[in-house]
């Protein structure tokens, strides 16, 4: 069983295509599942779509569902439609993003930060004058807020758990907040919910999928779930490196991974 639960499409303002292109991807990928789960709106903003290139607009989200919905069943029975999205996490703000995804039968919802500190985590310059020490703050932030989006309660899947190294691959080097990544692979423990794979690292300046092997075999010390996710942003990369993930994950001593249909984990042998 092949599935890839984390797509964009044209409604983001920074992806190639339409739904239905990645269904029509996923099915000559022979992908049995596919997951729809394009970039929410900024829900706590005043503004309809303040940030055109990053996120659809709040008034275009009820169709961006009844779409998937209806291509759901259009597909019944050729391929698994779910219903996703990636949801950003800011704490402060979180409620406005419960109270508008309540309204919805969402098979999944992604949490992913994308911002510390009011930065984007992809912005190459927010290291550019930071000394040792304070870089090992920015890294212990970031994981104390993806921890705290583990356990809101409000996501299945953690997104893209070391995105930070995607303009900056020095991330990974960077050491002393082992206690804060343990802290997160306990909370998503303790939640039940599961981190995804994320091959979409290749196409940044990392190279290399999202989370590193050394945090695959640290989540797999605690018991954490995985799954997977393209990403994609174009229909072309839908599944991209699947085949490879799984037996990687073998590797590292994976038995499964899951996908999730109506917010329940689906475990599929690896």
């Amino acid at each position: 069983m092949k599935f890839d639960l984390h797509t964009h499409h044209e409604r983001c303002g920074h992806a190639d295509g339409t739904i239905e292109d990645y269904i029509r991807a996923a099915l000559k990928a022979e992908m049995t599942v596919i997951g729809i789960s394009d970039h929410s709106p900024y829900f706590a903003r005043e503004e309809d779509r303040p940030f055109p290139q990053i996120t659809m607009a709040k008034s275009e989200f009820a169709s961006y569902v009844e779409e998937v919905l209806r291509l759901k069943e259009k597909y019944a029975g050729r391929i698994e439609v779910l219903l996703g999205v990636e949801s950003d996490f800011f704490p402060n703000e979180i409620e406005a993003y419960r109270e508008a995804y309540a309204r919805y039968p969402f098979d999944y919802i992604i949490g992913s930060v994308h911002q510390t500190r009011g930065i984007s985590i992809f912005n190459r310059n927010r290291w550019k004058k930071l000394g040792e020490a304070e870089k090992v703050e920015d890294k212990k932030e970031y994981y104390r807020l993806i921890r705290d989006s583990a356990n809101d309660g409000l996501f299945q899947i953690l997104g893209h758990i070391d995105a930070m190294k995607g303009y900056y691959p020095a991330f990974s080097d960077i050491r002393g907040a082992e206690s804060e990544i343990d802290d997160v692979f306990r909370a998503v423990k303790e939640n039940d919910i599961a981190i995804e794979i994320n091959t979409s690292g290749k196409t940044k300046d990392c190279g290399g999928w999202y989370p590193s092997d050394e945090l695959l075999e640290r989540a797999l010390r605690f018991g954490v779930d995985v799954t997977f996710g393209s990403d994609a942003h174009v229909p072309g990369r839908v599944g991209d490196e699947w085949e490879q993930v799984r037996a990687r994950l073998r590797e590292i001593g994976f038995s499964r991974w899951v996908f999730y249909r109506q917010k329940r984990k689906v475990p599929v042998p690896i």
